[in-house]
């Protein structure tokens, strides 16, 4: 671990929001308008992160373009739905984040969501107003590609060293690690433990509070 991190980089879903049953809702909703054969809720679990073109490469590599575009947009008005009401965050992720913030942390987002979904949920959940910089997937290359965790590192003017990428995923693992960005695996989010630890994360943690705890004891070290 390098105790002079400065920027911490997080994944949204699954590790800022808890937005996983609404996701898996809206995706079988859009499977089932476009009777497209039914995917399990494991399938549909293993994509979140993702780009949702690279969402359909997974769950229908055979599908036509056309198929590919109205199930994006089937997708986005039956998660849009219910987006009057605001993602649920997970336990403690507020004052975490607004702790880190406090101390001095650089706060960024790299997500799977559109531009218009990230800004949307940032606002209803008021955390706007801490998250420096941020970068989607209607931005540059879905995960795992790692540009848009190097297009966040630009943007706050950071060396990799010194940026450290929070996500539950092997899509936010293996995109951090091919940035030379260090990780921290989220356990309770999307993707198995033993998928994660492949990817050689400095620490998993069960909840957003052992983030802020190690960091804060690492930062007084420096």
């Amino acid at each position: 671990m390098n105790p002079e991190y400065r920027l911490i980089v997080f994944d949204w879903d699954g590790t800022i929001a808890d937005s996983e049953a609404r996701i898996v809702s809206a995706v079988e909703a859009a499977v089932s308008e476009l009777g497209l054969p039914v995917r399990t809720k494991e399938q549909i679990r293993d994509i979140i992160g993702l780009g949702m073109r690279e969402c359909m490469d997974v769950l229908f590599p055979d599908a036509s373009a056309r198929q590919r575009d109205e199930f994006i947009e089937y997708y986005r008005k039956h998660f849009l739905k219910k987006a009057e009401s605001p993602v649920a965050l997970f336990p403690g992720v507020r004052e975490v984040l607004e702790g880190l913030d406090a101390h001095g942390f650089l706060l960024a987002v790299a997500t799977g969501k559109s531009r218009r979904g990230l800004e949307r949920e940032l606002r209803q959940s008021g955390l706007h107003p801490i998250i420096g910089v941020s970068r989607c997937a209607d931005e540059a290359p879905s995960k795992p590609h790692p540009q848009m965790l190097l297009d966040v590192l630009e943007l706050a003017a950071i060396e990799p060293q010194y940026a450290l990428m929070v996500g539950d995923t092997t899509y936010d693992m293996q995109m951090a690690r091919d940035a030379g960005v260090d990780r921290v695996a989220v356990a309770y989010g999307a993707h198995d433990q033993s998928r994660l630890v492949e990817f050689d994360p400095v620490r998993i943690i069960e909840s957003m509070g052992e983030l802020e705890h190690w960091l804060l004891d690492a930062a007084q070290t420096r």
